[in-house]
């Protein structure tokens, strides 16, 4: 940068470095200001240290929106940790060498999220809805393929989905720099989680002014994205308030279960997506696909053909509940076309229908609570389907693979009561047809009577029923 000043014509040293440190030039980019950076905090002496510390946490917050917001202020002087204990830490992290900063870019965001994942594993179900983990985060990216335009997370937590997908969009080539993140949140702990998670990691992003609630304090009114991405909490009980009986996010719909926020969190998300190509991936509890309370939306949706697939995920994958969850895909544009590259047919009135609950060789090691991961080539096997279905020359009716997925047309779904359980759908293989249970029990018969001859026991239950099947035991 002070290169480029020069260039520029700017040479006068005073000049540049009073360019370089206003903080009006960093607009949704962390900038540090004089008072907060470690070749000052380095060489204050321990008895110090603590208040100096918390004159840094209030420059950082006086120095523009990217970190506003996200840190507790007074925080050193409140927990009144021993003075030398707080310039230990300072000394050990000043070894960290330089050269590893400068070699590894997202260090520090790497050793933000390793606490936050450390949280989530040792959390309860509530305090952990923050974390998604990485796997899970590929999964939905890889299926909507947010590469350019505008990413919304309506509930967002720690900012982890942005996160993440900012490193699939690097790892596929694209510039996350030309994808537009907003997102809200309502717990203001984990709302200022999320602007400091972003801002170590230079990602530009619009969270909204403050927590808020997205049902009853949309940030974002008025907004449609081109995708979104989301993990709302599973079977969010208390998210009802009287003003929102007549919200026009359900006006073409009807007012969701109060008792559940499923399909509100389903009908908020298909309001913020551009009418004609939106396309959306977010997780729900599998409950959601045959709620009786919701029958009427699920089958306006599915009539209005704004779903476009349903994929039931295997267990174990979250640290904080074992459940089985399901990713929907909505997409407001399935009548085919060009999309990133890939021509696409005509899917109105299709659902294709994923059932992924056998994936579950992959148990994470070292972990305190049982997880299992997805790996790279299941994550690039399951788009592949997904994006085979879509393709031009494929005959959505004929495209299944029995316990895996199918195709399935909207005379189907009418058929069974417009229900979006996998199971209905996907055939499933009877490998029990081809026994022969009269061998197979005569043989089981067989080996018990020989266990009681050669044992000598007197168990008149096991002796009565291997009489009924022939076999007498003396």
């Amino acid at each position: 940068m002070r290169k480029e000043c020069i260039k520029n014509g700017i040479e006068d040293e005073a000049t540049i470095e009073a360019f370089l440190n206003s903080p009006n030039r960093y607009q949704n980019i962390a900038f540090v200001p004089k008072a907060a950076r470690w070749s000052k905090l380095i060489n204050v002496p321990a008895s110090k240290l603590n208040v100096t510390l918390d004159d840094a946490l209030q420059a950082i917050d006086d120095s523009g929106d990217a970190l506003r917001g996200c840190i507790r202020l007074g925080l050193f002087s409140s927990i009144n940790l021993e003075a030398n204990v707080i310039k230990k830490v300072v000394d050990e992290i000043n070894k960290i060498s330089h050269k590893v900063f400068g070699e590894e870019k997202d260090l520090i965001g790497r050793v933000y999220e390793y606490f936050l994942k450390s949280f989530a594993v040792n959390a309860t179900k509530e305090d952990g809805e923050f974390y998604t983990p990485h796997d899970i985060v590929e999964l939905i990216a890889a299926f909507i393929e947010p590469f350019d335009g505008t990413l919304y997370d309506p509930c967002c937590g720690s900012g982890g989905m942005f996160v993440q997908c900012a490193k699939y969009v690097e790892a596929k080539k694209g510039d996350i720099k030309t994808v537009n993140v907003y997102g809200q949140e309502s717990d203001p702990a984990t709302y200022r989680l999320a602007k400091m998670n972003l801002a170590v990691r230079g990602i530009s992003h619009h969270l909204g002014e403050k927590n808020a609630s997205t049902f009853t304090n949309d940030m974002h009114k008025g907004l449609v994205f081109d995708y979104i991405m989301a993990n709302p909490p599973f079977n969010l009980k208390k998210w009802y308030d009287s003003t929102l009986s007549n919200d026009p996010r359900w006006t073409d719909y009807t007012l969701p279960p109060e008792s559940n926020a499923n399909y509100a969190w389903i009908l908020h998300i298909l309001s913020k997506l551009k009418a004609g190509k939106g396309v959306a991936g977010f997780l729900l509890a599998n409950g959601a696909l045959g709620d009786t309370d919701a029958q009427n939306i699920r089958k306006r949706l599915i009539e209005n053909d704004k779903i476009e697939a349903i994929i039931v995920l295997p267990r174990e994958l979250f640290y904080t509940t074992d459940i089985s969850v399901t990713l929907w895909i909505l997409n407001q544009n399935k009548k085919g076309g060009i999309w990133h590259g890939r021509k696409l047919r005509n899917r109105e009135n299709e659902i294709l229908f994923m059932d992924l609950r056998q994936w579950i060789e992959n148990p994470v090691k070292g972990e305190q609570k049982k997880k299992v991961e997805l790996k790279v080539e299941q994550i690039k096997h399951a788009s592949e389907i997904y994006f085979k279905w879509q393709a031009e020359d494929t005959d959505g009716t004929n495209y299944a693979i029995p316990e895996l997925y199918r195709s399935v047309g909207i005379k189907t779904l009418e058929e069974n009561d417009f229900s979006l359980i996998p199971s209905r759908y996907i055939e499933f293989v009877d490998r029990d047809s081809d026994i022969d249970y009269n061998k197979v029990l005569t043989a089981t018969a067989s080996i018990v009577s020989d266990l009681l001859k050669r044992q000598k026991k007197n168990d008149t239950t096991l002796r009565n029923a291997l009489k009924q099947l022939g076999y007498e035991c003396k």
